[in-house]
């Protein structure tokens, strides 16, 4: 005979087996669930949550007071009725009832799930996840799961200043995290420093790289344009939260004469400076007929690839003198900085970390997911808004870093930064790397 579920209903012919009865704690604590199967799978799903969110807190108050209708002489609380409160629920907030315990000396007795459920922190995550999705503020309302006409009738918390107000908020504590974070056991051996303008800001940003290879945003400034100052307010701020040339510290920066300004006045000779390759690759195209381009690039891409780095900086002096009659801008550009184009393979880098090293690509990386984020953005009301939205960009985009590639070959570039940032006796025949004063 085929087995079926108490809860099932067999027929046979026009015989149906009796309707199965429940329990009369399951039966009441569906009684309302029941009525939401009309607005659909959803609203059912949500109703049912609610009704097993009221059950657990009653299990909470019964396991302090006792059961109803039980006396117990020696119980620590009495219940207190019920108050009205509210809950987080798919990026709103409704409306619930919980009951209430007093302790016989007057207390409060907490609820920890209705805590939990009612914390701010699970609605600021909604917000901060949709906006970050590119949802504006107006919508947010718009977008939120179906819950039903009943639970969404009491829903709050979803109205454009709301969302706004709690985005700021969000914002504004990514901003202080970032800035007063102590980076002092994280061991950057390589910072990244390159500047984004928005609007008539200039933010310049700086991201580091471990000794294990891992990326970490390490703070931003705010000026108008990216100048030695700002990047110097920068550096003495990371400085000041753990930030050491002790031992050697490569900086990678796009070529822009105020960082490396900045960089020296800092950390003076402690610091190796290597130039993005590829900025220098655009800046020498920029000044080039569209003709002359291609070919001047690929022989510039090869030039930087050499593995020796004197033969190198040799080339791009050759490449340079040859275009100067016919192209004396792109002449110029080529011959500024070219020493630091050269620094990583002087450290001995090859392969995959120098490629790594040789560019700003980590850093711009993590600057155009944070322009992703303020894509939607079309009026910055001041430079405190822009350094919050930055903020939060650059901690969007920390979430899905990943070491840099070539990592492995990392101790063999701090084993070279601490030879390079302590002087050798004169005797040794070892040079220092050098740059132009």
């Amino acid at each position: 005979m085929k087995k079926v579920s108490a809860l099932t209903l067999v027929t046979s012919g026009d015989t149906a087996s009796p309707t199965p009865q429940l329990p009369a704690e399951l039966a009441a604590a569906l009684g309302d669930v029941s009525a939401a199967a009309r607005e659909g799978l959803l609203a059912l799903s949500v109703a049912t949550g609610m009704a097993v969110m009221q059950a657990m807190f009653e299990a909470e108050i019964t396991a302090v007071v006792g059961p109803k209708g039980r006396h117990d002489p020696d119980r620590t609380a009495v219940r207190h009725g019920r108050q009205r409160g509210s809950v987080v629920l798919g990026g709103r907030r409704v409306d619930v009832d919980r009951p209430r315990a007093r302790r016989l000396d007057g207390v409060e007795v907490a609820l920890p799930t209705y805590d939990t459920f009612a914390g701010e922190d699970l609605l600021t995550t909604v917000v901060m996840e949709r906006m970050f999705a590119g949802v504006a503020t107006r919508r947010h309302e718009r977008i939120g799961e179906p819950v039903g006409p009943a639970v969404a009738a009491t829903a709050k918390s979803t109205s454009k200043s709301a969302v706004s107000r709690r985005f700021v908020k969000a914002t504004e504590t990514a901003l202080d995290e970032l800035m007063d974070r102590d980076i002092s056991g994280l061991n950057i051996k390589v910072v990244m420093i390159d500047g984004q303008h928005i609007a008539d800001h200039c933010m310049i940003v700086a991201l580091g790289i471990g000794a294990d290879g891992t990326k970490t945003p390490l703070g931003l400034r705010e000026g108008s344009t990216e100048n030695k100052t700002v990047v110097t307010a920068l550096l003495a701020d990371l400085v000041s939260r753990g930030l050491s040339a002790d031992g050697g510290l490569l900086a990678v920066i796009d070529g822009g004469k105020a960082l490396s300004a900045g960089l020296k006045a800092v950390f003076g000779r402690d610091v190796a400076i290597q130039r993005c390759q590829i900025h220098k690759r655009r800046n020498v195209a920029e000044h080039l007929p569209e003709a002359e381009r291609a070919w001047i690039d690929k022989k510039l891409a090869g030039i930087f690839a050499d593995a020796d780095p004197e033969r190198g900086e040799q080339a791009a002096r050759a490449l340079a003198k040859a275009i100067e009659r016919k192209h004396p801008g792109a002449a110029a550009s080529l011959r500024e900085g070219l020493t630091d184009m050269f620094t990583v393979a002087r450290l001995g880098v090859t392969g995959t970390l120098a490629r790594t090293l040789t560019s700003s690509n980590p850093i711009e990386s993590m600057i155009s997911i944070a322009r992703t984020v303020n894509r939607n953005v079309t009026h910055w009301k001041n430079g405190a808004m822009v350094m919050r939205w930055t903020a939060a960009g650059m901690a969007q985009a920390a979430r899905s870093f990943r070491r840099v590639k070539g990592y492995h070959q990392l101790p063999a570039l701090i084993s070279a930064l601490t030879r390079h940032s302590q002087p050798q006796p004169a005797t040794t025949g070892t040079k220092r790397l050098t740059r132009p004063a």
